[in-house]
């Protein structure tokens, strides 16, 4: 590469896609519908739509400026907007992130491809503000309401709005013992299946699939359990045309489907496999499997890469011949699907499919920003596979310095957050940002990471801050090892829970030289008095019982071993954070400065758990860098003298 490539093209230019939606118009056109969020517009996140596959077409803003949509459930949110096609018009219902309150707008979709839909009526709120957090919800077409979910006095609720009457009070259809969400409805609108949990158990350990008639007037009979729960987590529950409920559970070790045809009790495995069909429910919103019209697609992780699987209901399975192998938010509908998808050399865009009759397939694919580098620039990833934590078989993503290095180079271990979540192979400009400066990178799916199957998300339990600890090490010690790292220039950084990994391995290991993170858990003690409710009982389950095991907690938290980190760190914080506060930050930086270690924090006022601000990602960035290169005594290199487009 002849040049690094610039801070303002690998972070803050590139809108984050979400929760695409397939719609059926007037004419039998398909239409498109998708969120992006815009760092440039201080991580506003705005609804769009245009025709299916139709990537010259217009495409309509649905939710311009002030309207920024977001729900603030369980503080990650995630299931914002809902739409369907109601004589010939759509439907949009969201979440607004100014009130927090349920919207209407209708529009008209044309018939003619030449023609932009266009607003039926104003924006209506439908509900008042004030009356709790909303999310996840759908359209009940038949009774011409919306059911959703509604976070209120510290428990969630599924609750139904009129879609005719504003400022309203949602009204509660079932009180759950704690969380739930996920509501889906039959096709006959005579039963509705949701999903429970209740701590200390998370979702992706332990959860429960529900279902209940719907009289006519819209009211919930007794709710059964028909899955999950002692352990086993269930994920997505849809119906099918036919009446059958298909639902992701993990019992055999995977996350696989089963099938409850109608009329029946039991369950079928039609498609075991050791694979996932799911992922961790940290938000709503997400989709992995969808009905085409006539089958079933699916995405399904092996060894950390995605897939599209077409699965018939006799059990049969056909992979689908596609390029890229990091895949989310799959929805289908008469033949189409839509994912959001990358791979090693096309950043996150649209990937669009026309499934056809017999096994052809055709796509479509437009990233939503262009890539700044040429292919041939490009680090791609390679799988590394090492020996973790007792001595386990452990998987990371390496990517090798696209500068020619004369020997070992400097490397970047990032701890990724979750911790259930995992490193992807798709294109991160971040990272091609270090690799284009000289430096390795190894992105690691450490102890608990998904995409492995439970028992690798298992190893966590009891273990963090020890399990991911011994892994990042580990990956780096493999690349010394092999002559691709240098033993004097290792870096290591993480946001959230991957901030924490950091800190415990500054603490803990000989290995790395300089660290960062951002909003890093520094104190585990802290954190299990004061979080929000999402998380009130996690650390039960990732280190032990609270507060019986309060000396574990101590063993492990950073912030109670400050003197045993070496070396400089560099920290990031927003002060609206409210699921790390600010004080865990401010405490830790000053136990290090106390201990005369080289330390630099940054705080920035309009910035909570996760920089959404496309000035704070570039700075963020520019700095680490900058920090890492001071105090691992590297030669800081020159600006590009060509900048790529802005």
């Amino acid at each position: 590469m002849s040049q690094p490539l610039p801070s303002h093209n690998a972070v803050g230019k590139v809108p984050t896609l979400k929760e695409p939606q397939l719609v059926e118009g007037r004419d039998g056109a398909i239409w498109l519908l998708w969120l992006e969020q815009r760092p440039h517009e201080r991580g506003r996140t705005t609804a769009l739509i245009r025709r299916f596959k139709a990537v010259d077409n217009p495409v309509t803003e649905l939710t311009p400026q002030p309207i920024n949509l977001r729900s603030r459930v369980h503080d990650y949110g995630g299931g914002v907007i809902s739409a369907d096609v109601l004589n010939g018009e759509l439907l949009l219902a969201w979440i607004d992130g100014q009130d927090g309150c349920l919207w209407r707008q209708d529009w008209a979709l044309p018939e003619s491809t030449e023609e932009a839909p266009s607003p039926r009526m104003a924006p209506r709120r439908l509900t008042t503000p004030g009356a709790g957090k909303l999310a996840d919800g759908l359209i009940d077409r038949s009774r011409s309401r919306w059911i959703g979910v509604r976070e209120i006095d510290g428990r969630d609720q599924l609750v139904h709005v009129d879609l005719e009457t504003s400022d309203q009070e949602p009204v509660v259809l079932h009180q759950p013992a704690d969380f739930a969400g996920y509501a889906c409805i039959s096709p006959d609108h005579q039963q509705l299946a949701w999903v429970e949990w209740q701590q200390p158990a998370m979702p992706w350990d332990s959860s429960e699939l529900y279902c209940a008639a719907l009289d006519p007037d819209g009211c919930l009979g007794p709710p059964r359990r028909l899955a999950g729960g002692n352990g086993v987590s269930v994920f997505q529950p849809q119906w099918l045309p036919n009446g059958s409920l298909l639902v992701a559970e993990d019992s055999s070790g995977w996350w696989n489907l089963m099938l409850r045809p109608p009329g029946t009790e039991q369950w079928h495995r039609p498609w075991p496999m050791a694979a996932e069909t799911a992922m961790p429910q940290w938000i709503y919103g997400m989709s992995t499997t969808s009905w085409t019209g006539e089958e079933l697609l699916a995405s399904v992780c092996v060894d950390g890469r995605w897939q599209l699987n077409k699965l018939s209901l006799d059990g049969g399975t056909e992979a689908i011949d596609q390029p890229f192998d990091d895949l989310a938010g799959l929805r289908a509908l008469n033949g189409c699907a839509v994912a959001i998808a990358s791979n090693s050399h096309t950043g996150q865009g649209l990937l669009e499919l026309t499934l056809y009759p017999g096994a052809s397939v055709a796509w479509r694919h437009r990233p939503a920003v262009d890539a700044p580098l040429d292919q041939e620039e490009i680090s791609i990833a390679e799988p590394l596979w090492f020996s973790g934590h007792g001595g386990q078989r452990t998987h990371a993503w390496y990517y090798p310095p696209s500068r020619p290095a004369t020997g070992p180079a400097p490397l970047l271990v990032k701890s990724h957050s979750g911790p259930t979540a995992m490193a992807r192979r798709g294109l991160n400009l971040a990272i091609q940002y270090w690799t284009s400066r000289g430096w390795g990178v190894v992105d690691v799916n450490y102890g608990g990471s998904t995409g492995f199957g439970r028992a690798y998300r298992e190893r966590l339990n009891g273990g963090w801050g020890a399990v991911d600890v011994d892994d990042c090490a580990a990956a780096a010690q493999a690349l010394m090892d092999a002559g691709k790292a240098h033993p004097e220039q290792i870096a290591i950084e993480g946001g959230s829970a991957g901030g924490f990994t950091t800190l415990a391995c500054l603490c803990f290991t000989e290995i790395f030289r300089v660290g960062a993170c951002r909003y890093a858990v520094c104190d585990l003690t802290a954190m299990a008095e004061d979080t929000h409710r999402f998380e009130a009982r996690y650390l039960d389950g990732l280190v032990g019982a609270w507060p019986e095991q309060r000396a574990l907690y101590n063993a492990r938290s950073p912030l109670q071993h400050a003197d045993r980190i070496r070396c400089p760190v560099l920290f990031f914080q927003g002060l609206d954070d409210k699921v790390v506060p600010p004080e865990q930050t401010e405490r830790m930086a000053a136990a290090l400065t106390a201990n005369g270690i080289a330390v630099d924090i940054r705080l920035f006022k309009d910035e909570g758990h996760g920089f959404r601000n496309q000035s704070t990602q570039i700075q963020v960035l520019e700095e680490t860098e900058a920090f890492f290169r001071k105090h691992l005594g590297l030669d800081a290199l020159p600006e590009p003298t060509q900048k790529c487009s802005p």
